[in-house]
């Protein structure tokens, strides 16, 4: 996908009008997509209607590949970045999965302990 753009109007540009030009159109699918979901009330992410209207806008050939190729490179090369706060929140509260787990126990214990004596109490209330 890095390959130099085609000779067009959109491949004379500069290498920041072009990255700027591909977020603007990936976006704006983004936002119809949203907005499609939101006056349809389909129960689909916005953003994922919005790519799928991007997929058929390519297919048809509606809108060039090259002109959302800064915008898709320069978005690819930071995917990355964006999953290290997940990964160390995640690093970070895998210890509390060991205390989750104790309370859970001491909850399903006094759960099926009070069950239990309730269900004791009540059979021996019914045959008096």
């Amino acid at each position: 996908m890095s390959g130099p753009a085609p000779a067009s109007v959109t491949g004379r540009l500069p290498a920041p009008v072009r990255f700027v030009l591909g977020l603007g159109l990936l976006t704006s699918f983004a936002a119809l997509g949203t907005a499609l979901v939101t006056s349809l009330h389909l129960p689909l992410p916005g953003s994922v209607v919005g790519m799928g209207l991007l997929w058929a806008a390519l297919s048809l050939r509606l809108v060039r590949l090259h002109w959302l190729e800064a915008a898709a490179d320069g978005l690819l090369a930071t995917l990355g970045l964006l999953f290290v706060p997940a990964t160390v929140g995640v690093i970070e509260y895998l210890s509390a999965g060991a205390a989750w787990v104790l309370w859970l126990l001491v909850m399903l214990t006094g759960l099926l302990l009070g069950a239990g004596v309730a269900g004791v109490l009540a059979s021996r209330l019914v045959r008096e």
